[in-house]
């Protein structure tokens, strides 16, 4: 399918002026009282019944009209709350006037974020302390150089980190793609190749997609590719791509260096029928957890913590967790479509593709919302509105049941709801949109849930050889695709020391005379000692399950307190390992890894990935096989997709979604939602029958 990857809002042509719309600060927003923590529920009895899970009545959550927040006053109140407008303005100020930019240029901010103080501090730090110091973390490029510097906040102190020979760029900024989008304009050859295929320039509009790494001749310089369309009576111009012109564009000095053109026979699909048209800190229910959005990874929830119903204590589950990196390969080999391999996280940030969310459509009536923070490339802040949004679902899922069966005589049924906090974010990555939800249920489970709808197609000529995807419509295929989310959860059950198992399902023989039965299963409990021992694979036929303990705390009956991830979407990558795209992409070698923490690494494909090489991912930290019994360890896991298109996926595709659980196992000492009362009338909404059409 066709590719891609932009923020669908920031490239709109208008012949050779463009139009470039970019709206940072006039969506709705009404956030909570930034002084005070965020309790969240909308079903009162949730939280004000005395003998449910005790938190505060719900604020007012936000109305679908506009209300502007002004964020020049933000006030961190919380170790890892991210850096304010006031902030990233003193962090340009004081670079600024540092000597490795006042009298250097060119030079970019790609990223300016907190820089999380110590594991250990945070988690000594309580409500009232005085907060911990304030640093920024930045990545920046100095005259094509790349850095990455600590700046204290209150010293002013710059220090500049030196960077390995790895290979490799940072995200690109919004300033980088949407430059490139314009540069092709300047060249005379580039315009007449528009024109000669019959597309005026007002109508057109075009993409930056990174282009991985393919070999030696595209090393020392940043590149990017860029691909066009027409947008002639059609917002939805992802149907209608001038097939097999690419553009190879130095991202640095916008020369255009090559112009590939391959397609003049393929006709430009018709546009018939193609169109369409704050507090950081939050407690509900049992829950608490710290929530901030992030420019790379989008939402990062930390610090997560659950209230055990006996003993009343906040127990220790998650401290932090986020989407570390999205892998999507196309199986299209041929040159216009051959190196679509991207890395939304590292090559566009996931956050900074991030929309703002529509309240009533997105985001239910009853949903709060936050905002983004971020910087430009020289530094500036700027507000993404609506980024988040958090709410209370209740869809009429039961929570638990029991009834009696008739023959005992015994009238005993009593059934209880699911009410779910849901933290959502949508990022549309060009014709992607990804949505992530993070869902806290009562009974201590988290679900994380990916969905993605998109609207990406190539063209065809008419050899059948050429088809690499299902024919959607005249001239227009879907081409094959995956996409692969890995999730970063750096587990903390009640403690940092850990330890993996897993616990393998066994068929057991009976010996002769032991029993009528032939088999049984027996659960075959193995705890990992080291990196390579917790590299999974996940097999149909060799069915485990794959639990975070603490070994040193123990139930009344003595099994260790853990949580388990119950796996979904577990798609695998079947590419050949090495391909220079699963070089870049290895940590989707395995659906699950466990490495001891490190604070340096975080980005499953790490830190630098734009044309990087694949040198510095999950997979080669892994393989330095590191102890992790009893440690401080990182689980990751991998969503998977294989997307085959199909007819009813054009134009649009309805949302597709798949989904883990991290669900505790034998973490309370029973079922911590057992004495829930069950819900009464004036607890929900009442729904009326509509008249009859």
């Amino acid at each position: 399918m066709e590719s891609r990857h932009y923020i669908r809002f920031l490239f709109f042509f208008v012949g050779i002026a463009t139009l470039l719309a970019i709206t940072w600060n006039n969506l709705p927003y009404a956030p909570p009282d930034a002084t005070e923590d965020f309790d969240c529920t909308t079903y009162s009895s949730w939280c004000t019944s005395k003998n449910r899970f005790q938190s505060k009545p719900l604020k007012e959550p936000a109305k679908s009209t506009s209300h502007h927040h002004d964020h020049a006053s933000d006030t961190p109140h919380h170790p890892l709350d991210p850096l304010t407008v006031k902030e990233i303005n003193r962090v340009r100020t004081i670079l600024t006037s540092h000597e490795l930019f006042k009298n250097s240029f060119p030079y970019a901010f790609h990223s300016i974020t907190l820089q999380e103080p110590k594991k250990s501090l945070v988690l000594n730090w309580n409500k009232g302390d005085s907060l911990l110091p304030r640093k920024a973390s930045v990545v920046a490029r100095v005259q094509n150089i790349s850095y990455v510097l600590a700046v204290d906040l209150t010293t002013e102190e710059v220090t500049v980190h030196e960077t390995d020979s790895s290979s490799g760029y940072p995200a690109m900024t919004i300033e980088d793609m949407t430059s490139s989008t314009w540069a092709p304009l300047a060249d005379e050859e580039f315009n007449r190749t528009i024109l000669e295929r019959g597309v005026d320039l007002k109508d057109l509009a075009c993409l930056p997609i990174s282009l991985g790494w393919y070999g030696e001749k595209e090393e020392n310089r940043r590149l990017i590719k860029v691909q066009c369309y027409s947008m002639k009576d059609t917002a939805n111009f992802y149907m209608r791509p001038i097939e097999g012109l690419t553009i190879l564009l130095d991202m640095d000095t916008k020369e255009v260096l090559e112009i590939t053109d391959k397609g003049k026979n393929i006709p430009i699909p018709k546009a018939v029928n193609t169109d369409y048209r704050y507090s950081h800190l939050v407690k509900w229910a049992n829950w608490e957890f710290h929530l901030k959005p992030d420019p790379r990874a989008g939402a990062i929830v930390s610090q997560a913590r659950v209230r055990d119903p006996d003993s009343g204590e906040i127990r220790n589950v998650m401290y932090k967790g986020f989407t570390s990196e999205l892998f999507v390969p196309y199986m299209d080999p041929t040159d216009a479509w051959y190196f679509k391999t991207y890395m939304d996280a590292g090559e566009y940030g996931f956050g900074l593709q991030a929309m703002p969310l529509d309240p009533l459509n997105d985001c239910p009536r009853n949903a709060h919302y936050m905002d983004g923070v971020f910087p430009a490339a020289d530094g500036t802040p700027y507000v993404r509105s609506n980024m988040i949004c958090i709410f209370e679902s209740y869809a009429g899922d039961i929570g638990w049941r029991h009834a009696e069966s008739p023959i005992t005589g015994m009238g005993i049924k009593e059934v209880r709801p699911k009410v779910t906090l849901v933290v959502r974010m949508a990022a549309s990555v060009a014709n992607y949109d990804y949505i992530v939800d993070w869902e806290f249920q009562t009974d201590g489970l988290i679900r994380i849930k990916a969905s993605t709808a998109y609207e990406n197609m190539n063209q065809i000529s008419n050899q059948a050889e050429n088809l690499f995807g299902t024919l959607l419509s005249e001239n227009v295929i879907g081409v094959i695709h995956d996409h692969f989310i890995t999730f970063y959860l750096d587990m903390d059950i009640d403690g940092s020391d850990n330890s993996f198992v897993k616990v393998n399902i066994k068929r057991q023989e009976t010996s002769p005379g032991e029993s009528p039965r032939r088999s049984y299963l027996k659960a075959d409990r193995n705890v990992a000692k080291t990196e390579k021992d917790a590299q999974i694979k996940l097999k149909l036929y060799d069915p485990a399950e794959f639990h975070v303990i603490n070994p040193t705390k123990k139930t009344r009956v003595g099994n260790p307190v853990g949580y388990k991830v119950v796996p979904g979407g577990t798609a695998a990558s079947l590419l050949d390992r090495e391909d220079p795209p699963q070089k870049r992409g290895a940590f989707t070698n395995n659906q699950i890894w466990v490495t001891p923490y490190n604070e340096s690494e975080q980005w499953a494909g790490g830190l630098f990935v734009y044309q990087s090489k694949g040198e510095d991912t999950l997979a080669v930290w892994s393989d330095r096989d590191r102890s992790i019994e009893n440690k401080d360890i990182v689980l990751w896991y991998t969503l998977g997709f294989h997307h085959i298109p199909c007819q009813e996926d054009f134009p649009i595709m309805p949302t597709v979604s798949s989904s883990f659980d991290l669900k505790p196992v034998n973490f309370f000492e029973s079922n911590p939602i057992l004495r829930i009362p069950p819900n009464v009338e004036k607890d929900l909404p009442v729904c009326k029958a509509a008249a009859s059409a």
